[in-house]
């Protein structure tokens, strides 16, 4: 069977949106390495029912208006990474994974590093979520559409309200953990080393009596 393919604009780069018959079988990134997702014969149409739906919905993923994805999927590859690929499929919206949780939840705990090799061939990028598995240190380790892009799809998810404005501070990489965010006041106070001091109490109300005469 021949793939159908698309383009589409986005946050994150130009995507390349293909399809095997009418259901959903890659999305590539722009710069994506060849042979990393093999298809087989693939011809443009703008118009496969299928593709112009996976649009619509990464468009308002991308706009924060959508958490999940509901369009009918085609993976193919060995059974070993269809089971990384299915245990992507359950990480929820706004919250990540090690690869050491994704091994022990298909039953392999000690496939860590060929949970890391099947998620780096993850055909269908963002729907079906790579980019929410890091490091067992919090790590953002390698990412087929680059560190600065998972770190934008990330903070898209953890509350900002669209991905157009971090778009444009985005960074060619992400080294590090990913940081706790610390008030400013907080800050201060933890670089001293002491504290906050407690509020003082409020003054006691003094009591007030009258007299009066029989």
């Amino acid at each position: 069977m021949t793939y159908a393919y698309k383009l589409m604009d986005s946050p994150v780069g130009q995507l390349k949106l293909v399809a095997r018959g009418e259901c959903l079988a890659a999305i590539l990134w722009e710069n994506d390495k060849p042979n990393r997702v093999r298809l087989g014969e693939v011809t443009h149409d703008e118009d496969r029912p299928i593709l112009r739906e996976a649009e619509r919905q990464l468009n308002e993923y991308f706009a924060g208006k959508r958490q999940t994805f509901d369009l009918a999927l085609d993976f193919q590859g060995t059974e070993f990474q269809k089971k990384v690929w299915a245990a992507l499929l359950t990480i929820p919206f706004g919250q990540t994974r090690t690869y050491a949780h994704i091994a022990a939840q298909i039953g392999n705990i000690n496939a860590v590093r060929a949970v890391g090799a099947a998620n780096g061939r993850n055909p269908i990028s963002i729907v079906a979520p790579c980019h929410r598995v890091i490091g067992a240190s919090g790590e953002l380790t390698g990412f087929a559409g680059g560190l600065a892009n998972k770190m934008l799809l990330l903070s898209l998810e953890a509350g900002q309200t669209s991905l157009e404005a971090g778009a444009e501070r985005r960074t060619p990489a992400v080294k590090g953990p990913i940081k706790e965010t610390v008030k400013p006041a907080d800050k201060a106070d933890k670089a001293n080393k002491r504290p906050r001091p407690a509020p003082a109490p409020a003054p006691a109300r003094e009591l007030q009596t009258s007299l009066f005469d029989d």
